[in-house]
């Protein structure tokens, strides 16, 4: 997420009194959604122009399935100002009161997304029921112009982000969120020609119904997610079990203990674990290279590998992080 940062401790080991050595792997791990300021500006103006325009049209032409459709692009514009604002945040330094800086910023920034994309899904349910009890005349034209302007709209908006998208995790959901709501539009021209050949007004609050449940059904996935992070749960392209097999075949690890995985934010993870060796444990190279492999092969960024040359019992609280 727009972050660089070079921390000068690579992989060190260090000897203590107790005879513990604490090694830090942190490496070079950038994320572009920082430099995309420009992106994310011209998709927010777009969207938020056609979410105006499109509510109106929804009352003008009489359409539940514009409103819904209305609804889910303002939630897009709220997801994109919130992912920009985390993009913003996350390159912050860190300082003594926020010692991983902000990055957590875009975890925060995901839940509150997940929150009113169901708040503005909950509103249009509302409205399309109300539709089924009292219908209302519905111009088709009307609607299928506005929702062809709304397939141009998000197919612009989704190849702002089409660059960036093989390597940062947000900027791929936001050209995938983009590309989904083109095909939420395409389904209400589909609704609107319908109802130009038919006459049937039910269409329309039909579609509407379609469009929320399929939305609220493809953001289920999301909601779990975001709450996972929210929580600190392994991220879901991690198998913890995987790490600890990987660790307990190292040469010389006679155990292991307090081994935690979370997410600092949406793009990186942090690692800690104490790892039991004999007396004359190899030290700086040996940290270093357990700590490339865990980049390499789990796409963890920040380990932290405490070597314990005496076994001995440690309290859950005894797993502190090292930034």
């Amino acid at each position: 997420m727009g972050e660089h940062h070079d921390h000068g401790e690579q992989g060190h080991a260090s000897g203590h009194g107790h005879n513990h050595g604490h090694g830090h792997g942190h490496h070079h791990h950038h994320h572009g959604g920082g430099s995309h300021g420009m992106a994310f500006a011209i998709a927010v103006l777009l969207n938020a122009g056609f979410v105006v325009a499109e509510t109106a049209a929804s009352f003008i032409s009489g359409s539940a399935a514009l409103l819904a459709d209305a609804g889910h692009n303002l939630g897009d514009v709220l997801s994109l100002l919130l992912a920009w604002g985390a993009s913003v945040l996350s390159t912050r330094p860190a300082s003594k009161g926020f010692t991983y800086g902000l990055k957590s910023s875009s975890i925060l920034a995901a839940l509150a997304n997940v929150a009113l994309l169901w708040v503005a899904l909950g509103a249009v349910l509302i409205e399309t029921l109300r539709r089924f009890w009292q219908p209302e005349p519905v111009n088709g034209l009307q609607m299928m112009i506005v929702a062809a302007i709304g397939i141009a709209i998000n197919l612009v908006s989704a190849l702002l982000f089409a660059g960036g998208r093989k390597t940062d995790l947000n900027l791929r959901a936001a050209f995938q969120h983009l590309l989904a709501d083109a095909v939420v539009s395409a389904s209400v021209v589909f609704a609107g020609l319908a109802i130009m050949l038919t006459g049937l007004q039910w269409i329309d609050p039909v579609a509407s119904l379609i469009i929320t449940i399929g939305l609220a059904w493809g953001s289920w996935d999301l909601l779990k997610e975001a709450i996972r992070m929210g929580l600190l749960a392994v991220p879901a392209h991690i198998e913890e079990a995987e790490v600890r097999h990987y660790l307990s075949e190292l040469d010389g690890v006679t155990a292991i203990h307090d081994l935690h995985i979370w997410p600092m934010s949406t793009t990186e993870t942090a690692f800690t674990a104490h790892l039991v060796m004999p007396a004359g444990h190899p030290g700086d190279a040996f940290v270093q290279s357990v700590s490339t492999h865990l980049e390499a092969h789990f796409g963890i960024h920040h380990s932290t590998i405490q070597i314990e040359q005496i076994a001995a019992e440690c309290s859950l609280h005894a797993g502190h992080v090292h930034a």
